[in-house]
């Protein structure tokens, strides 16, 4: 309740950068937004934010992308998992230490839907868009801090 209208906006803002359209030689390079604004509450929102808000945000961006129904879900999901597992250790990081896991929890998103593609016969993504998790691991500290910059405002105007 107390950051209650930053958590929709900021999924709002993810979901339309996420449509924003972008020539074909940048749309490898597209961080993936919900993931990061997923992690981002489910580390910092005080363990409300879990499975079932990653399922929920991931059905939401199917819909919004066309793509396969439940594809993002299951996706958002497995990253929530792990953070849930090493939320504790997480918030104590120091933040370039947080986007260096951020990294590797991209990373890992791109191995499942790799592997999700494979299971399903889908053709695979070309190999540039494993780039994309670099780029949102950079976005990361930027992200967290605005994020953070919200929700504590909002918190001491209370």
């Amino acid at each position: 309740m107390r950051s209650s209208w930053i958590l929709p906006v900021s999924v709002f803002a993810a979901l339309l950068l996420g449509l924003l359209p972008l020539p074909g030689a940048l749309q490898p390079l597209r961080p993936y937004w919900l993931a990061l604004v997923v992690a981002y509450w489910v580390i910092e929102d005080d363990g409300r934010r879990g499975l079932g808000f990653a399922f929920a945000v991931g059905l939401i961006g199917d819909l919004a992308f066309g793509g396969l129904l439940g594809e993002q879900a299951l996706r958002l999901v497995v990253m929530a998992f792990i953070l849930q597992r090493f939320r504790n250790q997480m918030r104590f990081f120091p933040v370039p230490q947080q986007a260096l896991a951020i990294g590797g929890l991209l990373l890992n998103d791109r191995v499942v839907d790799a592997a999700l593609h494979l299971a399903l016969g889908l053709p695979q993504l070309p190999w540039a868009y494993w780039i994309a998790p670099l780029i949102g691991m950079a976005l990361w500290p930027p992200l967290f801090v605005l994020f953070d910059t919200l929700r504590i405002s909002r918190r001491k105007a209370r």
